[in-house]
């Protein structure tokens, strides 16, 4: 019997059996590393995208993009981890969150990965307070970890305000 159910936080878990739960993760690279963001904060993926640069902006706004008739503020994964900024088009998953729709800039968009609660792992003590906040842990994969993304942790406004 499969049963879904709604977290607080906006994860949709599901239920195979009495004690599996899977979520279903979008999978992304930035540099090696491999991220999943859980699918129910996903409005669309934009590929091949380049933003438009913010004279002045933080560290971590990407730039902004035309997206159906509006605006979009973007986020650099990449900016926020400390790797160096690669030019050129990027792909761009558009977000949803509390204050609003953003981008998250991304290497590149894999796919739809299931994963098991049963596979988490929490952030590890030793990880520095920047990552640790931007991180929500991993989940062991046969491959290899995915780090999961908390899109409420990403959300421009909220990056804003920690960093005044």
């Amino acid at each position: 019997m499969t049963t879904n159910t709604r977290t607080a936080t906006g994860l949709t878990l599901r239920k195979d059996g009495p004690s599996t739960v899977i979520l279903e993760m979008c999978s992304v690279r930035v540099g090696q590393t491999l991220f999943g963001i859980p699918i129910t904060h996903i409005l669309e993926i934009v590929g091949g995208t380049i933003p438009q640069a913010v004279p002045l902006a933080p560290d971590f706004v990407g730039g902004l993009v035309h997206y159906r008739g509006d605006v979009l503020t973007t986020v650099s994964l990449r900016q926020l981890l400390g790797l160096p900024v690669i030019g050129g088009k990027y792909d761009i998953l558009v977000l949803e969150s509390a204050s609003g729709s953003f981008g998250l800039l991304v290497d590149s968009v894999g796919e739809v990965l299931t994963v098991s609660a049963s596979d988490h792992e929490p952030n590890p003590s030793i990880l520095d307070e920047r990552r640790r906040t931007l991180f929500a842990g991993a989940y062991k994969l046969k491959q290899g970890l995915l780090v999961m993304l908390d899109p409420e942790r990403l959300d421009p406004v909220r990056l804003g305000a920690a960093a005044a």
